[in-house]
């Protein structure tokens, strides 16, 4: 994998056209229109030329309460996706990696991160149903549900595309959804660095240090 950096309007225009349904084999969502690159880089990381604003939105957790994600996250070291409990593949592989490498961080920094999963399909994805889900990848995880047209338009301002869960040819209900992982600066809360599927637990590994200070993976 190699280090690039793309323009955040690039990546805003490929995302309706780059979608990924768990479980279909498809190809993952990669933004368009180079801005520059860096040969022979083995990084996972994207870094954007122009940060994304953090989304605006108020939804419910996996405890039941309101969350303000703007106003939690504040001032914090924070990584969000958007996926579903029933994936069966790319979102719970997205966040055990995740969790893993979380691990290895000092505990003050662990207690610090937020890592933020937002679901694509809220109506099977309950409060309680994320609760569960999430206390089998990490317990500190924040699992977020709402209404869907809500959470569709937050995702659309980090250029994160998916549309209302449907049954494929088999009659088994998907969700097809942009799988990038955004990560936000504890420095300015702006979306700065973006992951996609293929990254690894070697990856966040190596890069989560750098990300809980702001720095450029």
């Amino acid at each position: 994998m190699r280090t690039k950096t793309f323009a955040a309007a690039a990546l805003l225009a490929a995302a309706s056209l780059t979608l990924t349904a768990c479980g279909s084999g498809g190809d993952n969502d990669k933004p368009v229109a180079v801005v520059s690159e860096e040969p022979g880089s083995d990084k996972a990381a994207t870094v954007l030329d122009q940060p994304f604003e953090k989304p605006d939105l108020v939804l419910t957790d996996s405890r039941g309460e309101k969350y303000d994600l703007r106003k939690e996250t504040q001032g914090k070291p924070t990584l969000i996706y958007f996926g579903y409990t029933h994936c069966p593949d790319v979102c719970p592989s997205t966040m055990s990696n995740i969790a893993v490498a979380k691990k290895q961080l000092p505990k003050a920094e662990q207690d610090d991160l937020r890592v933020v999963f937002v679901t694509t399909d809220p109506d099977r994805d309950t409060p309680a149903e994320l609760g569960k889900w999430l206390k089998g990848i990490d317990p500190q995880f924040v699992g977020l549900t709402g209404d869907f047209s809500t959470i569709q338009a937050g995702a659309r301002t980090l250029g994160i595309a998916f549309d209302p869960p449907k049954k494929d040819k088999n009659g088994k209900l998907i969700s097809e959804h942009g799988t990038q992982v955004i990560a936000f600066s504890p420095k300015t809360d702006g979306g700065y660095v973006l992951y996609g599927e293929d990254a690894t637990v070697d990856d966040y590994t190596k890069d989560l240090p750098k990300l809980v200070k702001g720095q450029k993976p």
